[in-house]
């Protein structure tokens, strides 16, 4: 797990997505507190929430996928909330708003099997 605040849990899966991605923690952080857009993700939930990034000449797009959820403790009194960041992906080119999330291939079939074992 990541250092950082209580606010925000990473997944082993979102972890791996940082590296292969070049991306840090703080950019995910920032994506997810000022995003672009917002979409509702993939898994029951979550939400995907996407910056712009690049140049004119070669422009991407910064996408985190994530889920907002209540932490508790020991005693059962709730916590504030937590955010649990599930993958984190760059996506070359632009999407239109309202249009499927983009998804590489491989995060997509990562997500359906966690979502297979927690089931």
């Amino acid at each position: 797990m990541k250092k950082g605040t209580s606010l925000f849990t990473w997944t082993k899966h979102s972890e791996a997505k940082l590296k292969q991605y070049m991306l840090s923690e703080s950019r995910v952080k920032r994506v997810i507190r000022n995003p672009l857009r917002v979409e509702k993700g993939i898994a029951p939930n979550t939400l995907a929430s996407m910056q712009k990034a690049g140049s004119k000449k070669h422009p991407y797009e910064i996408w985190t996928m994530y889920v907002i959820e209540n932490a508790k403790s020991r005693d059962e009194k709730l916590r504030p909330k937590t955010i649990k960041v599930i993958s984190a992906w760059k996506y070359p080119g632009i999407t239109q708003p309202g249009d499927p999330i983009p998804i590489p291939p491989d995060i997509f079939e990562e997500i359906i099997k966690s979502m297979k074992l927690q089931n």
